[in-house]
């Protein structure tokens, strides 16, 4: 699969994207804005270059370990490799639990299921596949019953609310956002952290321990002139890369970006714990953040199909470019899927399931997807969420 995001979100945007400009008052106003709407105080709030690193330093801050362990940390068996590097750079280890296909995401059993084969885990990443509610209930009461941090990851899903109508960023002890693209809240990077527990109880060889949640260092330095660069420029870029695919020239346009390091894949970004959001993305995020509706959908459409493949070149036959599929395998992108090692025996329905998820784009409307639709539904199998 050709995994680029291609500036999803910004569609009519670009010129306002490209020349924004911001100030040391915008990236406050974010900071304020997030701590009023998640119930914190300020110094609770961190402002990062991208939401991998918030996640990273979150874990960091929270979840208790001693030097040379690697406890575990719970996540959804569809991911992406962002959420496993997180993991892994904060010297945990991933734990995949395997997921309901009508949410794509573990409940409460499945969860189990997986603290049950690995014993030492301290922390559940919660993620809302697609902005599709996971049964957060079933969780907590996991969570709480082995003493575990919630962590909600609001990448794809700010401003949704669970079935019990809290909204998400709501429930758990840290909150992760991202601002990459296609994602809920786009300004092609940068991330936030909001650590909403003051202390963590955990159990340690049988006995109930408290730890105080460590703040973080404010991240002060800049992005590189270069990611800069990419992160001003790439919705104009994403706009010809969809151009150039009608013109049967996408592919060429996108690896030459790619060689000149005009753009960069999403998965490829850096995680620094030093270098900040810029003044002018953290603008654009509280725009959208304060333009959220109220229970917002999903954040994209997905339908099960037999030979994807097939379906998407009729697809792009049609005018339609839908091969930036979240998920084509359980831990994309696929270049980084045996450095995983995800453990496909456990995850039989998310090893599965992979095979077959097709997924609406965000840069398309509504309205202009009723044709893909149609074509879509010939090769449907079960399992559709509407």
């Amino acid at each position: 699969m050709f995994f680029l995001g291609q500036a999803a979100n910004l569609r009519g945007k670009i010129l306002k994207h490209t020349f924004s400009t911001g100030a040391r008052k915008d990236y406050d106003e974010l900071k304020k804005y997030l701590a009023g709407h998640y119930d914190v105080d300020l110094k609770n709030v961190f402002l990062y270059h991208n939401g991998r690193t918030a996640l990273s330093a979150g874990l960091r801050a929270a979840v208790p370990k001693k030097n040379g362990e690697h406890p575990g940390v719970l996540i959804t068996a569809l991911t992406c490799y962002a959420v496993v590097e997180a993991v892994k750079s904060a010297g945990f280890t991933p734990v995949f639990a395997d997921i309901d296909e009508k949410t794509l995401h573990f409940n409460g059993r499945t969860a189990e299921s997986a603290l049950k084969k690995h014993k030492n885990v301290r922390a559940i990443i919660v993620q809302n596949n697609l902005g599709y509610p996971c049964d957060i209930k079933s969780i907590k009461t996991v969570a709480k019953k082995h003493n575990l941090v919630l962590i909600e990851d609001l990448a794809h899903c700010a401003g949704i609310s669970y079935d019990n109508k809290k909204e998400a960023g709501t429930l758990g002890d840290v909150v992760a956002l991202s601002f990459g693209k296609g994602k809920s809240i786009d300004t092609i990077s940068g991330g936030a952290l909001v650590l909403r527990a003051k202390e963590i109880t955990y159990v340690e060889r049988g006995r109930f321990k408290t730890k105080e949640v460590k703040l973080p260092k404010e991240p002060g330095r800049k992005p590189k002139f270069s990611d800069r660069f990419r992160d001003r420029f790439y919705p104009l870029f994403g706009t010809l890369i969809r151009g150039f695919y009608h013109l049967k020239l996408g592919r060429l346009f996108t690896s030459f970006l790619l060689k000149t390091h005009q753009i960069k894949r999403s998965a490829d970004a850096d995680l620094d714990l030093k270098v900040r959001l810029t003044y002018w993305q953290a603008k654009l995020a509280l725009e959208q953040l304060k333009s959220l509706p109220k229970d917002r959908p999903p954040l994209r459409e997905f339908y099960f199909v037999e030979d994807r493949e097939k379906v998407l070149k009729e697809l792009e036959k049609n005018g339609f470019i839908m091969n930036e599929i979240w998920y084509d395998i359980p831990v994309s992108p696929e270049r980084y899927y045996n450095k995983v090692r995800f453990p496909e025996n456990e995850c039989p329905v998310a090893t599965e399931i992979s095979k077959h998820l097709i997924n609406l784009p965000t840069y398309y409307k509504r309205t202009e997807l009723q044709p893909a639709r149609k074509i879509i539904k010939k090769y449907q199998i079960g399992g559709k969420n509407d």
